[in-house]
């Protein structure tokens, strides 16, 4: 599978969505602003969905139905381009990619769902007239009718090379991730082929919603109380929502009192402010804050202690974000627009570090399908410099005997183990804290000291954390 771009970027033409069969053009419309404006479809898709109930147009039934098209197009992405190729005269980057769009909307109907073939591509070719026009609906047909042909077994045997003679190839087209991704997860988990095989899955699954109960804020009894919630995990603060729900519709989320966090994020924050630390416990940091869900956690739990939290964020709208959710904190805190590798405050000045640090996003593929196609192995170069100034800030705010937290979501060893190898070269006067005692009850931490949360094993994002205690 090729790691180059599938498509080039050309915007449609405006349409007005039609009361015929709204939820394929809603879905449609969602994938444009992907594509075009490099948008997440989490972001654009909840409000898309909040209008178009608001306008009478859509049910509950319909909602899910647009979720799962747009959700589902996107994971499986690379898998329709290797069909979709299959079934076309001429290159992927050829075809215009609203048309490749509709293409891929119903491919995943035909491949993905229990539509059923003649439902599926009917209303394909319906929308492809409606979007694009009379003339490539009578291509979109043609096409759809070429996979109509087979299921999605029948394709794979036909579009992935075999295992034997390329694995990463194979899986990357079996399992829709690109070929470079197969390979930087796979060395990141090691061990053979049904753990890849796993991890990969489970990237294509759709998380469950999880939600976080700010210490003094709220309380997860108080959250069961919601329908089809059931406990997290892991995490003492952590409920789920098993069958998805609309978290803003609960009291304590809409009020702040609790937020909608990853029990990976959760884990991560628990640890550090869990650590014993030698001698006094009352400055803690988050120096990578935004949007603010782990500053929102740690800034309850430092509460608690009677210790302050202050939170910085480079950007200022991401600073007020961070704002946002720590409104209400029963604790004190302070919230800076500032540039984490040239803090505003003086060395030394903290116990506890919090640098949760900007990377590729490769452990949160569950909730971005769109970041695997956007990220490029090149961005690794880009990522370095920061992460390893961020971490050295860090190290240089601590005091003797506190603690720093290294997080990262993601699993690549060159954002993970070689930014902390590197920057333990530079202080010497540190070590690493075994954190796998500091996440109890959670199984398989591997040999640590460090730890790597992953989808397949913990039901979490693919969160790395490195303890480091500052001894002289």
């Amino acid at each position: 599978m090729s790691d180059q771009p599938r498509r080039p970027r050309r915007p449609a033409k405006p349409y007005r969505r039609p009361k015929k069969d709204p939820v394929r053009v809603l879905a449609f419309e969602a994938l444009r602003a992907v594509d075009e404006r490099d948008a997440y479809a989490n972001l654009v898709l909840p409000p898309l969905l909040r209008k178009a109930r608001e306008d009478g147009d859509f049910d509950a039934r319909d909602a899910a139905l647009a979720t799962e098209l747009v959700y589902g197009t996107l994971r499986r992405q690379g898998t329709y381009d290797a069909v979709i190729a299959a079934c076309v005269d001429r290159p992927l980057r050829e075809v215009d990619p609203p048309v490749l769009d509709v293409l891929s909307l119903g491919a995943h109907q035909l491949l993905g769902t229990r539509i059923p073939t003649h439902a599926a591509v009917s209303a394909s070719v319906e929308l492809a007239r409606v979007v694009l026009g009379d003339g490539r609906a009578k291509f979109v047909n043609a096409v759809l009718r070429k996979i109509a042909q087979d299921d999605l077994d029948g394709w794979l045997e036909r579009v992935a090379p075999p295992y034997d003679e390329d694995p990463e190839e194979h899986l990357a087209v079996v399992h829709s991730h690109p070929r470079w991704v197969v390979s930087a997860l796979w060395d990141s988990l090691g061990g053979g082929r049904d753990g890849i095989e796993d991890l990969l899955r489970a990237d294509n699954e759709r998380p469950e919603v999880t939600l976080v109960a700010r210490p003094g804020r709220a309380t997860t009894a108080e959250l069961l109380d919601e329908e089809a919630a059931v406990p997290g995990r892991w995490s003492p603060h952590a409920v789920r929502l098993a069958e998805g729900g609309e978290p803003g519709a609960i009291a304590a989320v809409a009020e702040g009192r609790a937020g909608v966090q990853d029990e990976g994020s959760q884990l991560v924050a628990l640890a550090l402010a869990n650590t014993p630390v030698e001698g006094r416990d009352r400055m803690w940091l988050d120096g990578c804050a935004g949007p603010g869900g782990k500053a929102a956690l740690l800034g309850a739990l430092a509460a608690e202690r009677g210790a302050l939290l202050l939170a910085s964020e480079k950007q200022p709208h991401r600073a007020g974000l961070v704002a946002r959710a720590l409104a209400g904190n029963p604790g004190p805190y302070q919230v800076v627009a500032a540039d984490g590798t040239r803090p505003p405050w003086r060395p030394g000045s903290f116990d506890r570090v919090l640098v949760d640090v900007p990377c590729t996003g490769l452990g949160a593929l569950r909730r971005r399908p769109e970041a695997r196609w956007r990220r490029r192995p090149d961005d690794l170069e880009g990522f370095a410099p920061l992460q390893r100034g961020l971490l050295r800030t860090a190290l240089e705010s601590v005091r003797v005997g506190g603690v720093v937290g290294y997080a990262t979501c993601s699993p690549h060893l060159a954002e993970t183990r070689a930014v902390v190898a590197d920057l333990l070269k530079q202080f010497p006067d540190t070590e690493l804290i075994d954190a796998r005692p500091l996440l109890p009850g959670v199984p398989d931490l591997g040999e640590g000291p460090d730890v790597q949360l992953w989808p397949h094993v913990h039901g979490t994002d693919a969160m790395y954390l490195a303890l480091i205690r500052r001894t002289g």
